[in-house]
């Protein structure tokens, strides 16, 4: 046997042991303690820097980070529609399209990577990643610290921030401070794991059983139901030659490690605000949560489930949707800070 097929049937049999494991340890009829839970709420309160934070969220929003101050890191991750663009690839400066779906900034702390392929191990080390793209904001430390130098109301908040006042390391530090404070506690389903059992509906009990006895839970665990780990995207099925037109983008994690197992790895995402974020995958290629459980069923677990089972898993992942300054995402009514 090859040794790619190898590695493809080691993965597959690791993926399948992983689920059933998950399901019979988790999928048990009954009331359940939260220590018993593989989803943690999500905490009430996060501990950071006030100062950093407010200037943090005024350079998030700060469009002279850009080439030709036109976007800011808003522009791809808004607020106000639950942390993305809601386009399949994000446009950056000069109408420039990008090769990937731009994922949330909410709740993306508690990722233990950040990018689709996992290559920035901390939100600072993110924050910089896009002023340099030149498919996103395309400009560079010098050009952003040349603008910023020049508004004395920024530089004195700075200074009052890092006693060393304007330096690339600060932006990233205040950007990523103002990203830690971007969780959305207190969900209807944080509520249910708190125990008031009155938080969901039947229905939605019942699609929750079922997210963990299918293994959807195998991958999509912990406190932000998923970004704890990498997974191939195909694990039962080859979903790229299914689509097509395969490009760079699409190798995932293998364009970090150039590691032939990892071609079409990516960092799993987090399930947390999921009826918000439309469109789904690093593709872009699900428009809506029932064809992205469509997708997951047939390519990630490899067995069928029937139309109720798949309903009732929907109407759980909006359950996920959080609140952010104390109200709620999805009234719709949460907007920028600045």
């Amino acid at each position: 046997m090859p040794n790619d097929a190898k590695r493809l049937g080691a993965r597959h049999t690791t993926t399948r042991a992983l689920a059933t494991c998950a399901a019979m340890m988790v999928c048990v009829t009954g009331a359940f303690a939260q220590a018993d839970e593989p989803i943690k709420p999500i905490p009430l309160s996060v501990n950071v820097d006030a100062r950093k934070v407010a200037l943090g969220d005024r350079l998030f929003h700060d469009k002279r980070l850009s080439k030709d101050n036109t976007l800011s890191c808003a522009s791809c991750h808004d607020l106000a529609k639950g942390g993305v663009d809601g386009q399949v690839s994000s446009t950056g400066i000069n109408g420039a399209k990008g090769p990937i779906n731009a994922p949330t900034v909410f709740n993306s702390a508690l990722n233990f990577r950040q990018f689709w392929d996992g290559r920035a191990a901390s939100l600072e080390e993110q924050a910089a990643g896009p002023v340099h793209n030149p498919k996103e904001m395309g400009s560079n430390w010098p050009e952003v610290l040349g603008k910023l130098s020049q508004d004395t109301e920024l530089m004195a908040q700075l200074k009052a921030a890092y006693p060393d006042g304007l330096q690339p390391k600060n932006i990233q530090d205040a950007i990523a401070t103002f990203e830690r404070a971007l969780n959305t506690p207190n969900a209807r389903f944080d509520k249910y794991l708190r125990g008031d059992k009155a938080a969901l509906s039947a229905d939605e009990q019942r699609g929750y059983q079922l997210f963990k006895s299918y293994g959807c839970i195998a991958c999509h665990q912990g406190v932000n139901v998923g970004g704890n780990m990498f997974q191939s995207f195909g694990v039962m099925g080859d979903y790229f030659a299914k689509r097509g037109n395969v490009g760079q983008a699409d190798l995932g994690r293998y364009n970090v490690t150039k590691n032939e197992a990892d071609k079409h790895v990516f960092k799993v995402p987090s399930l947390r605000n999921i009826a918000l974020t439309a469109p789904y995958f690093h593709d872009g290629s699900a428009a809506s949560l029932p064809d992205a459980v469509d997708v997951m069923f047939r390519f990630q677990l490899g067995r069928p489930a029937s139309v109720q089972d798949k309903e009732l898993i929907v109407k759980f992942l909006h359950t996920l949707t959080g609140e952010y300054k104390g109200r709620s995402l999805e009234s719709g009514t949460v907007s920028a800070s600045r």
